[in-house]
């Protein structure tokens, strides 16, 4: 016996073999030692069910389980499986005092489940604390958590914080109102403009769980479309849940459901309703007082009851991607919900990314889109200007807009407001040859050249002007700007039409709607304001910009930004018109002029199956220095099918820039390396990753990795 126990004695050398025998025989037939539960200082043991079992919230991966815990008399009725709870953590075997495990530092946590008796072999701590009786962790909230961390090599603990808001005292004091009876099934409404829309109703009201990617037509009845799907689900007597990308979007689909069904049918969950209000509209979803949800990304986790549809709209923003430990997307997050729970589920947008076509050629959803005829009534013409356009426009060299979009938005003007994209905000523009296009670097430190507002030349990153620069790849002399900004672009807009208002839409002023008058409306992608009545033009300025982006989603995502501004313009019909400022032969460009993201989601697609790519395969990315990332893929037990890619040097951000999610350290020489693994293999590789991170954690002392299931960006 071990002398932790307090059992001296000598060993069994020397031992006749009868006595040997014996104690085998004894062993063998023992028992499994059980755990003995004690209270703090000796306090009664609750009567049944004595041990805790619980998540303590510890977001490190080796610490990934569960830990049992004594349940005193006294906490025995408000210690209910969900609830929050104090434990002491920390305190090992060798501090136990006359029977009990004392010490350790006091930590949040969630209790799973109460025992009878614990595997563990020593004596367990007692629970400090309820915090509140308030179950917040239904046995779904608690499955669907594990595979989230599960999916993405993250802690379950990473992912409670996401899925539970913090607790305040005053929203759970407040009684949720009692719920209401189901509304009548919807009318189709504007559903009846696709093929299937008027059945996908139908399917929902009648308790059905349909599977659809849908391509919503261009116009402002995306959220009123939404809005019935979820009307049709409350019908049948079941839960609904819709996550947007913003609060922007989240609005405009609160009045539409508002509109449709009353006050007090849904809750609707976003930061910007503040910590308590967002907390009291969450317990009265989990209390089952509302049966709908709309909201952001955090809303993917909202605990509805008997839900009936996920809905998730505009998949391919990068809202979507949550930031922190273990970085779940929305899009796998509801898919997940969907197979758990056998409900509906609804991924649309004007657009479509590769995901969704590939879950329509797996025949795991449905295709939902309208016929030819009502896309081309309801979209805008397209035009395309191209570099040999550009070249021989005289207007587009000295000004900022070529002749054809200065025209549209002569035209547009006469009509109502026009809408002026580019691809980012701000003043200052970064400087490329005007010849070939390459960067324009410092010579100094291979910074990027800006043009400050003197007109002087300088580095973006030492702050050296430069003076006498000349294209190191073909010798031109002659610079342009890589990306105007749209303060730039209004004030040259705003000397162009001196007459007509410009509004700026950016990160720092975005604006909801703006009225249906004459002006020029100066956006950014993602943050273009809804005019009354639609836009009379559109012009998307600088898109070899965003399809020269060296990453693998750049021309989806250009073509997702393009169309989600272009679909705020008026149709054909009524004069709307779009001007892209694109190479028209680019197949981003030609789907735009199509109205057709669905065939080259299509076309992307088998490229990617061809070459290997996401999401045909499951990726991962491991990134680090140069010597931690060979010392973790050394150690990693890998599936057989994976291959890695790599390593290669990642950018270096330097001091005092903003960083970028998932950047390395400002200064810092990391490098990345992907790990692919085919179809089927994927739940293996994040496995394996997860294990290796554990095991390399509780080692301690060594170097930081990050370890990241299928980055967004992958160049």
């Amino acid at each position: 016996m071990s002398s932790e126990y307090g059992q001296g004695g000598g060993t069994g050398e020397g031992a006749p073999p009868e006595q040997l025998a014996l104690i085998r025989e004894s062993v063998r037939k023992a028992k499994a030692p059980r755990a003995k539960p004690r209270t703090w200082r000796g306090a009664e043991l609750a009567g049944e069910l004595p041990v805790a079992r619980v998540l303590v919230d510890k977001g490190v991966l080796h610490l990934d389980r569960y830990f049992d815990y004594a349940v005193p008399a006294e906490l025995d009725a408000d210690a209910q499986p969900g609830v929050r709870v104090r434990v002491r953590f920390g305190a090992g075997r060798g501090r136990v005092r006359e029977g009990r495990r004392e010490g350790g530092g006091l930590i949040d946590g969630f209790l799973v489940e109460r025992l009878a008796s614990s595997d563990y072999s020593g004596p367990l701590a007692a629970l400090a604390q309820v915090v509140s009786p308030e179950p917040v962790l239904s046995p779904e909230l608690l499955g669907l958590a594990r595979a989230v961390a599960d999916r993405y090599a993250g802690s379950l603990a990473d992912v409670l914080q996401l899925a539970v808001p913090p607790r305040s005292a005053r929203a759970e004091q407040r009684p949720s109102p009692p719920p209401m009876p189901p509304p009548p099934a919807p009318v189709p409404g504007s559903w009846a403009r696709y093929e299937r829309g008027g059945a996908f109703l139908e399917s929902l009201a009648s308790g059905g769980a349909p599977r659809a990617v849908w391509n919503a037509l261009p116009g402002p009845l995306w959220s009123e479309e939404l809005a019935r799907a979820v009307a049709a689900t409350l019908a049948s007597g079941r839960g609904a849940l819709v996550v947007v990308p913003d609060g922007r979007a989240a609005a405009r689909v609160d009045a539409a459901l508002t509109a449709l069904l009353g006050e007090g049918r849904h809750a609707l969950l976003t930061a910007d309703a503040g910590p308590e209000k967002r907390y009291r509209e969450w317990l009265a979803v989990r209390r089952g007082s509302v049966r709908a949800v709309v909201g952001t990304r955090a809303a993917m986790f909202a605990p509805v009851r008997d839900l009936g549809l996920v809905a998730l709209w505009d998949d391919g923003d990068d809202s979507h991607s949550e930031l922190h430990a273990p970085q779940p997307h929305a899009r796998e997050a509801l898919l997940l919900r969907a197979a758990q729970d056998g409900c509906g589920f609804l991924m649309g947008g004007w657009s479509c990314t590769v995901e969704g076509a590939q879950l329509v050629e797996s025949g795991w959803a449905r295709p939902l889109i309208a016929a030819r005829e009502q896309v081309r009534q309801a979209a805008p013409l397209v035009r395309t200007v191209g570099d040999q356009d550009l070249a021989r426009d005289e207007a587009a060299r000295a000004a900022r807009l070529p002749t054809l979009a200065w025209q549209a938005a002569r035209e547009g003007l006469r009509h109502g407001p026009v809408l002026v994209q580019v691809p980012r905000r701000g003043y200052v523009p970064r400087m490329a040859c005007a010849q070939c296009r390459a960067a324009a670097r410092c010579r100094h430190c291979s910074g990027p050249l800006e043009a400050r507002d003197g007109g002087a030349l300088g580095c973006g990153w030492c702050g050296r002007e430069e003076s006498a620069w000349h294209c190191p790849e073909c010798g031109s002399f002659r610079l342009r700007a890589q990306i105007v900004g749209a303060r730039r672009t209004a004030e040259e807009l705003g000397r162009a039409f001196p007459a007509v208002p410009v509004r700026t839409s950016g990160r720092e002023h975005v604006l909801d709607t703006v009225p249906g008058a004459p002006a020029l409306v100066v956006s950014t992608p993602g943050a273009e304001p809804v005019a009354e009545g639609g836009y009379a033009a559109a012009l998307l300025l600088d898109g070899w910009a965003m399809l020269g982006r060296p990453d693998l989603r750049a021309g989806e995502d250009a073509l997702r930004r393009w169309i989600a501004a272009a679909a705020l313009v008026r149709p054909q019909g009524d004069g709307g018109t779009v001007v892209v400022v694109a190479e028209p032969t680019l197949r981003p460009v030609q789907a735009l002029v199509r109205w057709d993201p669905v065939g080259h989601a299509l076309r992307e697609l088998a490229e990617r199956a061809e070459l290997g790519f996401p999401p045909v395969s499951r990726m991962a990315a491991v990134s680090g220095t140069a010597e931690a990332v060979a010392a973790f893929l050394g150690a990693v037990e890998l599936p057989g099918e994976a291959e890695v890619l790599g390593p290669v040097p990642l950018p270096v951000d330097p001091p005092g820039r903003p960083r970028r999610p998932g950047a390395p350290p400002p200064g810092e020489h990391w490098e990345r390396a992907l790990v692919r693994v085919p179809p089927g293999r994927g739940a293996a590789l994040a496995a394996a990753l997860k294990a290796a991170q554990a095991a390399r954690m509780a080692r301690g002392g060594e170097e930081a990795v990050r370890v990241r299931i299928d980055p967004p960006d992958i160049g």
